[in-house]
Order: C-alpha cells, then structure tokens, then sequence
C-alpha cells in the first residue's frame, strides 16, 4: 500500500506553534476547550468569520488527530505556500484573486467532518481541492463577491490500496493519477485503469465528473469503473455504497461531488492489459496532406477502428518551413492494447494516408505508455508518474471549452475551420473519438450523458504567458470568438459541454433566488436530461444547498 502522505510543504508543528501561528486570541483557546464546545452561536456570530470558523474547528479537533497542524491562516508563514502549491492555472494567481480564510490540509476524516460541521455552522462556503487541474479554479477560488470561504484540501489523503486478487483499488482523493498508475504497475504488469494521460491530476475531481482517458473506447470512463466510495455528507458522517443509498452514489460517479458531499476515496474495478502496448506520435502539416487525412481519421476513428485502438488527433498553428507562414500542424497520438505489427496493419488498412511505419511505433508498458502521452522522453523512468509537479509547459495562464461533434465535418468546412485558427493564432484543437463502449452505455447509466451518437470530443484551449487583465481579456475574447464560430459544426438543443472541462461562459450560480434557473443553464449543457435526477438528489441529501459553488447542482425552487 502507498502510504498516507503528510504535508511535504513543512515539518509538523506542535498544537501550541501552530496555533500561536494563527491568531493571538487562539493561544487562549488552547486552553479552554471545554468552553470552545460550548459557545453559543449568537456569540461566535459577533466574530470574524474567519476567528468563529477556527474556533469551531479546535473544538471538533481529536485529541488523536489533532486538526491544528492541518490549518493554515493568513498569519501563517506557510499559507500562501500552500495555497499556490496546487493551483495549476495562473490565472487564478494574481495579488487580486480572492484568498481563503483559512486552508485545512486534511491528515484524517475527521478533520474532513470537523470542516464540513463548522462551516455549515458558521455559514462559510467550502471550497474542496483535491489536485487544483480544474479549468476554472472553482476549487480553491470564489467568483461570488463579498462571500467568505475556506479550502479544504485533500492532497494529503492520498493512499491508494491495490488488490490484485480481487482486481479492485481503493484510492483516496487526493491521490494523483500518476500516483494511482504508478501503485498498480508495482503490483501487476497486467493491469491498468482507464482515466487521464495527465499523471499531476488529482483522483478526487477527475472521478466525480467522469474521468476519460485513451482507454476509454474499450473500457469507458473512470467513473463507468467506480464500484464504491467513501463519502462525508452534509451531516458530517461517514457513508458508503450501502449507506448512502443508490441515488446518490449514482450522482457522485460523473455529477460533480462537491455539489453533494466530500469525497473521500472511491473503489474502482482495475482492468486488464497486455504486458506490451503500442504508441505512436505522428505530425502532419497542411503541406503535407493533413487536410486528408483529417477526414480519413473522422470518417473511422469513431465507428471502424477496434475498440482497443485510440487516436487523438491535436491542431495547433505554427509557422510553416516551406511558405514561411502560418500553417496549422496535426498530430495523431495513438495507443493500441496490443503489439505493433497489429497496428501497422490497422494503419495500413484503416488509415493509410497517415503513412505509418514501423519506425514511428514504440512498444513498451501500458505504465510507460501514460509517460509517452504525457510527453516525456522514451525512456523517463516510471517512478517520474509519483511527481506532483507538472511539467512547465503545463503551468500558464489557460483557458478551456468544449464541444461535442455527431455529424462528420465537411472538406469545406475543415478549411474554414483552419483559417479562422490562423486568423485568431490563439486557440488549439484536441478531437477525441468516441465510440466503442462509451457507445454502448446507456446516457443515464451515470449522470454523464455523451455517449451513443457522438463521433468525438473537442477540447478548446489556449495558453499565454502575459501578466495583466488586458492579456486575460484579449485571449478570453479570442478563444471565445472561435468557440462561437465553431456553432455549425458541433451538437445543438443542448450545445452539450464536458464537466471536467469546466466553463464559466456556459453560465455562473450566484446562489440567489435564481439560483435553480440560472443552474439549469450550464446543468442541461452537462448533464442533459440526468440534469433533472441529479437536481432531485441534490434536494433530498443536501436541502439547504451548504455544498455549493459557482456550477454546482441547485435545489428545487422553494426547498429551503
């Protein structure tokens, strides 16, 4: 088993120390914790929000898992240290992005129930982070003016418990997927799970909101795998599959947790793979024949190609070695459960335009194959998956969209498609194939709905290095420009949207009396018709909507 991880950031300190880090009133409250437990909420009230919330804390803290050397105020010299040690995305960065109260490092559940009991108590909003990759920082950040709110940070619960025999894991949320992928190639060569090639993302979002991976053709989504999860509600206990009931373990796998409960660990079932998996990276510009190709691959990714076979196809605008302009550059990312001679002849038969030799296929571990996908060098050790700092190319400012694509896109209209990514030079391209068995789950199976019917998967991004609001606004406009040019070609009634790849444009809960309306905006875009069951659930476990934020599942109007 991989053990409990404690914080890295710096050495345990002392209750004492850690409080007298905090506030000067706490060193009082070290104390009296007898009269900690007994303050009258009409008295806490008076307080700052912060000064009530700590308060309440201690006095839910065990004395054999103190929660003092898991919290993190302002006064601390660690705060900001732990607060950007998981921010993946430097938009939300800057000395003006709203800050938490405070940040609890969670050692151990039940400073999980002790953060859940307080704010409710106190009427703070809780923000859950468990790997900080979400697009829209919805996590650590507060898009709602004026309204406190404090982290509670999973990347400390993190052990990952395989069973081969049983081919089942437990892993905790905040374990990375590296970390996950890492413990299960120590334990068997022939076993994997179907999630993200990004090994820095944590398990505890990447899970709740579906979960997708180049496995998924043939085995689904993350959250298809889910079998049981431990889980603090609203009340601050400590549920299962069994006690939590159906309905909501149904929501937590691809519904978003956070709107829900807590996450604490999910079991997943591991699945099998070959001791040898192929995978190739192959580029292709406009001169180079890209455009027909494109349509080759749409017209038998999806639909024509075996299920263990899955090609990514990236766009992106570069400048061109034989015009000396811009041009759009195409790479097709392979992963094939199997050896390369069958992939050449799939190629070959399937996908001939692309050209695919033998030179250009690399054998190797399914383990080693997430590395290759990640774009590290051939031959990066494995153990490079138990890093928890992404690669530098990853860190920048971002901004992501997404998109869904039922009907093939036209020659005509994949050139225009390119001339408006060389007009705006901002936006980059990831199409991924559907098909297989994400085709033959039904759309209410789990709350994520794009399935049968979807040809792939676009992801919008771009990226830029540019300190300042104008740089913000410039690069939102231009991605959102392309986003609204890309209308014609991609789903409608709903214009369905990926959860994961979490947007603000499709519509912000500010939590208010419109708050079921101005949810089912964004909900329908994600969720599709599951959007109505997971509001219905949402009413039953959770009334007075505590677990919220800016794209959570509402209540029904009139619940509370």
């Amino acid at each position: 088993m991989v053990t409990l991880g404690y914080l890295e950031l710096r050495s345990r300190q002392t209750n004492k120390e850690a409080l007298a880090n905090m506030w000067p009133s706490f060193r009082f409250a070290i104390l009296l914790p007898l009269f900690l437990s007994t303050i009258s909420l009409s008295a806490s009230s008076e307080k700052p929000n912060a000064e009530a919330l700590l308060e309440c804390l201690m006095s839910h803290s065990q004395p054999s898992h103190p929660i003092s050397t898991a919290i993190y105020t302002p006064k601390n010299s660690s705060y900001l240290t732990v607060l950007e040690a998981y921010i993946r995305n430097l938009r939300f960065n800057t000395s003006s992005t709203p800050k938490p109260l405070l940040i609890v490092t969670a050692l151990h559940e039940s400073h999980v129930q002790a953060s859940v009991l307080c704010a409710r108590k106190k009427d703070v909003v809780m923000k859950i982070r468990s790997g900080g990759h979400d697009l829209e920082g919805l996590s650590y950040v507060s898009r709602i003016p004026h309204v406190p709110f404090f982290v509670l940070d999973m990347f400390n619960l993190r052990s990952i418990d395989v069973n081969i025999e049983e081919e089942t894991t437990w892993v905790h949320a905040g374990a990375t997927l590296g970390e996950l992928y890492y413990a299960i190639s120590q334990k068997s060569k022939t076993h994997g799970f179907p999630a993200g090639v990004c090994p820095t993302v944590g398990v505890g979002g990447h899970l709740t909101g579906g979960g997708y991976g180049n496995m998924m053709r043939k085995y689904g989504l993350s959250a298809d795998n889910i079998i049981d999860a431990q889980f603090v509600n609203v009340d601050g206990r400590l549920l299962n599959r069994q006690t939590m009931g159906e309905d909501l373990f149904w929501a937590i796998r691809g519904g978003g947790g956070a709107s829900f409960g807590v996450i604490l660990a999910y079991k997943v079932k591991l699945i099998r793979v070959p001791e040898m998996v192929t995978v190739f990276n192959i580029g292709r510009t406009i001169e180079q024949n890209a455009l027909d190709i494109v349509l080759q691959w749409q017209d038998v990714a999806t639909n024509k190609l075996p299920h263990e076979l899955f090609i990514r196809l990236t766009m992106n605008v570069v400048n061109s070695t034989v015009t000396r302009t811009k041009t759009i550059s195409t790479n097709f990312i392979a992963l094939l459960l199997g050896d390369s001679q069958r992939l050449l002849s799939i190629m070959n038969e399937s996908l001939p335009l692309l050209g695919v030799q033998q030179s250009d296929c690399h054998e190797m571990s399914w383990v080693e194959s997430v590395l290759f996908w990640t774009e590290f060098p051939l031959g990066t050790p494995v153990d490079t998956l138990l890093s928890r700092t992404p690669q530098s190319i990853y860190i920048t400012h971002l901004k992501s969209k997404s998109d869904y694509v039922k009907t093939p896109i036209s020659r005509d209209g994949l050139q225009s498609i390119w001339n408006k990514m060389i007009e705006l030079q901002a936006t980059a391209l990831m199409f991924n194939p559907y098909g297989g068995r994400m085709a033959e789950i039904l759309e209410s199976e789990i709350p994520f709905p794009h399935r049968a019917g979807n040809l792939y998967k676009i992801q919008y991004a771009t990226g830029w290095n540019q300190e300042g609001n104008k740089a913000v606004e410039h690069y939102l406009d231009l991605i959102r420009e392309f986003y609204a040019y890309m209308t014609p070609f991609v789903s409608k009634n709903p214009r369905e949207a990926f959860l994961n790849y979490r947007d603000l444009d499709l519509g912000i809960n500010y939590q208010d009396k419109k708050s079921y309306c101005e949810g089912m905006k964004y909900g329908i875009k994600y969720f599709k018709n599951n959007f109505h069951r997971l509001v219905k659930i949402k009413t039953k476990v959770d009334p007075h909507n505590f677990f919220r934020n800016e794209q959570s599942i509402p209540t029904l109007p009139n619940s509370h």
